[in-house]
C-alpha cells in the first residue's frame, strides 16, 4: 500500500478529490500522525507519475499553510518516513527535512519506500553473508 500524509485537512481533501477524479478509490483517514491517504501499489505507473506531481504540489500547499499558522518563535521543520515492519506495525522515522528533500529530487516516493523496505528486511532478517554470496 502506498501512503501519503498531510498535516492540514485542506490539501488532504484536494488530494482525495484529485484521486477520485482520476477514477481511483483511495483509502483515507485522520490518524494520530496526520491525515493519511492510501493507494494500492498496483496503481498504473503513468498515473503514478501524475499523482506524485500533484502530491508534491499539495505538500507545498501543506507547508505554506503550516508556516502561515505557525508562531515564528516556534517554527520547526520536521519530516518523517513511514516504515512498515513485518509484524504489520507502521512507525515513523524522523528524517532531516533537507536531506529528505534532496533524496526526493532523485528518487520517487515508491523508490524510497523500496529502499527503506530493503533496510527493514535486512534488520529484521539478518544475513551475515556478503551480498555477492547471496546471489
Amino acid at each position: 500500500m502506498l501512503e501519503y500524509i498531510f498535516f492540514d485537512e485542506r490539501p488532504w481533501r484536494l488530494f482525495i478529490d484529485y484521486l477520485i477524479e482520476k477514477g481511483l478509490q483511495p483509502l483515507s483517514a485522520q490518524e494520530d500522525q496526520g491525515f493519511m491517504v492510501r493507494l494500492p501499489e498496483e496503481t498504473d505507473d503513468a498515473l503514478m507519475d501524475d499523482i506524485e506531481a500533484y502530491y508534491d504540489e499539495m505538500l507545498d500547499m501543506n507547508e505554506a499553510l503550516f508556516i502561515e499558522q505557525a508562531d515564528p518563535s516556534e517554527h520547526q521543520h520536521a519530516a518523517g518516513v513511514s516504515v512498515n515492519l513485518s509484524d504489520g506495525k507502521v512507525v515513523q522515522a524522523m528524517v532531516d527535512p533537507t536531506l529528505l528533500n534532496r533524496i526526493l529530487v532523485v528518487l520517487s516516493t515508491d523508490e524510497l519506500g523500496q529502499f527503506i523496505n530493503s533496510i527493514v528486511d535486512a534488520v529484521e532478517n539478518p544475513d551475515e553473508r556478503s551480498v555477492c554470496r547471496r546471489l
